[in-house]
């Protein structure tokens, strides 16, 4: 197997697959196909992100003492937990006000 992709490389590698007798081919997709592919791609994206700051609200506020189960459904009040505590500094707890909002996923 080759290394160092280029466009030469690719070349010779699709005349060489073509001369092939049994080779299949790939159908090219549609507009309509490609974008379904793409909404699966940003969903699996946003998905990722929303986990991911769910997990960074619940480890800063573990830092704080504040501990609450795991599942978007606990963060609401997680959240309002940490709005409330004295344990909390206000520029901590400004931040933890301002990462939901950013992403406007708990709603």
């Amino acid at each position: 197997m080759e290394r160092n992709k280029n466009d030469g490389r690719d070349a010779e590698g699709l005349c060489e697959a073509s001369s092939r007798p049994r080779m299949r081919y790939v159908p090219v997709k549609t507009a309509e196909q490609q974008a379904a592919l793409m909404l699966l791609g940003v969903r699996d994206q946003l998905v990722m992100r929303r986990t991911q700051l769910s997990n960074t609200i619940r480890g800063h506020a573990a830092e704080f003492g504040l501990i609450e189960a795991t599942g978007l459904g606990k963060l609401a009040s997680l959240l309002a937990a940490i709005e409330q505590g004295d344990s909390v500094p206000v520029l901590a707890r400004d931040l933890f006000a301002m990462l939901p909002e950013s992403n406007n996923w708990l709603e």
